[in-house]
């Protein structure tokens, strides 16, 4: 809740779509029902090509912040990948609170888009190689009831103009 008691909500994503368009950045946003999860969101895939993406927002014990980007049906080991994002000891999911404050996102909505409102850069991202195999990326434009659709490049191209430059493993 912010200070006057009224609850913080989600950025809108006109300004995720600016940002896009000033590097020249093509893209294309398709509406669907609000989806929570990977599997709520099988269904689009006939509709929209591409890969689509898991993303988790985790911690660890020093409170650095992470936003793994995945292939949706990766599976990530949580007690094995703090060995390969540099992370110190174990990760855990970090809280509702911090993805907001940090990424301007609500759970189910997460998104490697988020970090456009990470000015502060708290959160690392960390991009699975696997994902990479695509030319076409697919995630959230900062709410669930979309998908945006854009290329593995610039997928990079806009991380990076946010000050995010990604770590790029075999996260799965």
């Amino acid at each position: 809740m912010a200070a006057d008691g009224a609850e913080k909500t989600p950025r809108g994503d006109a300004n995720l779509f600016a940002a896009l368009d000033a590097l020249g950045i093509e893209h294309s946003t398709s509406e669907h029902p609000a989806v929570f999860t990977v599997s709520e969101s099988q269904s689009l895939r006939d509709v929209i090509p591409g890969g689509h993406t898991k993303n988790l927002f985790v911690k660890d014990k020093k409170d650095n912040f992470f936003l793994l980007t995945v292939e949706e049906r990766a599976e990530v080991d949580l007690k094995k990948v703090h060995t390969l994002i540099g992370a110190r000891g174990r990760v855990s999911f970090g809280k509702p609170e911090r993805l907001m404050e940090f990424l301007g996102v609500i759970p189910g909505a997460v998104t490697a888009f988020g970090v456009i409102n990470d000015t502060d850069n708290r959160v690392q991202v960390v991009l699975d190689a696997a994902l990479l195999s695509h030319e076409t990326i697919n995630a959230h434009p900062l709410r669930n009831d979309a998908t945006t659709s854009i290329g593995r490049d610039d997928l990079i191209r806009f991380l990076e103009s946010t000050g995010h430059k990604p770590l790029i493993v075999a996260l799965s």
